[in-house]
């Protein structure tokens, strides 16, 4: 009896051992055996792939580089900053100063209206020749005359010198002169002045440029020069006034007697 007890014993347990064995058996498909890696803890709670492969980590750019490199493009290329390298603040300011520091042609042609009487015949369009040439000039002056027929020879002059930054001031002047004056018109005289940036360059011998005149209407124009300053006096009449700037034109601060 007790040895088929120990028999009973001895079957029960290897029938549970084989269960047990059993329950442990998977049955595993061959393609499918990548189902066996294992999972990290942190993909297996969230169900995604947490780390980026190593050829897209490669490719990423960190954020600060790619912010300081548009930042850098923004400040080579931006509208604000340049134009063919030239800031556009200064170019306006530089057109601003321009502006500032020299006479528009309707202020000039005003002023010598002023001199010669408004509609003078020929004024318009030989002032309008010397701006298309010449451009703006930062100075004019406005004056008479006296010569010709009074004195044989010598013309003297006076009048106000007008500059744009520097304001007013008198100007007399004195040349040659090689004929007589035409009337009450032909005593008058307006200057327009060139690239004169300081008013004390003014009062000196201007000789003339040979070979330079403009005659539009009953206006002459001749051309004077020293250094860089130009002067171009505007007169009523041809013949004697061709005549007149053949040599110079001396500026000077108060009159003189003697025009040389």
């Amino acid at each position: 009896m007790v040895k088929g007890m120990v028999l009973g014993m001895a079957g029960a347990m290897a029938l549970a051992l084989s269960g047990t064995a059993q329950a442990q058996i998977r049955t595993v498909d061959p393609n499918a055996a990548s189902d066996l890696a294992p999972v990290p803890a942190s993909e297996a709670n969230y169900g995604t792939r947490v780390s980026a492969p190593a050829a897209e980590a490669a490719s990423a750019a960190p954020a600060g580089t790619t912010d300081a490199a548009a930042v850098g493009n923004d400040v080579a290329t931006g509208d604000s900053v340049t134009v063919e390298g030239t800031p556009m603040p200064a170019r306006a300011q530089a057109a601003d100063a321009a502006a500032n520091s020299t006479y528009a042609q309707d202020d000039v042609l005003a002023a010598a209206e002023g001199v010669f009487g408004k509609g003078a015949e020929g004024l318009a369009k030989l002032v309008e020749k010397i701006f298309a040439e010449q451009g703006r000039p930062n100075a004019y002056i406005a004056g008479r005359e006296a010569g010709g027929a009074i004195i044989v020879g010598v013309r003297y002059g006076s009048g106000t010198l007008f500059h744009k930054v520097e304001g007013q001031q008198p100007i007399y002047w004195t040349g040659p002169s090689l004929g007589f004056d035409l009337g009450a018109n032909g005593a008058k005289s307006f200057v327009l002045v060139y690239n004169l940036f300081d008013t004390a360059d003014a009062y000196h011998r201007f000789p003339a440029v040979e070979g330079t005149a403009y005659i539009v209407g009953g206006f002459t124009a001749t051309y004077l020069r020293r250094g860089d300053v130009v002067m171009i006096p505007i007169r009523l009449g041809v013949g004697w006034r061709l005549g007149v700037n053949v040599g110079y034109m001396n500026f000077t601060h108060k009159s003189k007697i003697v025009p040389f």
